[in-house]
């Protein structure tokens, strides 16, 4: 008897449509944000909204770097955003690799 309630549940289990895997339907936004992450910022042409894809640095900061390029000129090298005040160790750490001069 227990041999039919078996049977029973393996043909609906193989009857039933396939579903994608979990995986398979997480993997493209995570690849995007891992894209945007690692994207690069030109700190001499990004605006307030592209600053702050730069990991720590929010809209007051953001501001503030811009704000500190239009009183000082372009950026000669990328270490001189340090210079911003509120752009300490940490948060250089954090971007070193995304930021750039162009």
């Amino acid at each position: 008897m227990w041999y039919l309630v078996i049977l029973v549940v393996l043909l609906a289990a193989a009857s039933l449509p396939a579903r994608p895997a979990a995986a398979d339907v997480t993997t493209a936004p995570s690849m995007r944000a891992a894209a945007a992450v690692d994207a690069k910022v030109n700190i001499n042409t990004a605006d307030v909204k592209e600053l702050m894809k730069l990991q720590g640095v929010g809209r007051s900061l953001a501001e503030k770097i811009v704000q500190y390029r239009d009183a000082h000129g372009l950026f000669k090298k990328a270490v001189d955003l340090r210079k911003v005040e509120g752009v300490g160790d940490a948060l250089w750490a954090k971007n070193r690799e995304r930021v750039v001069v162009k």
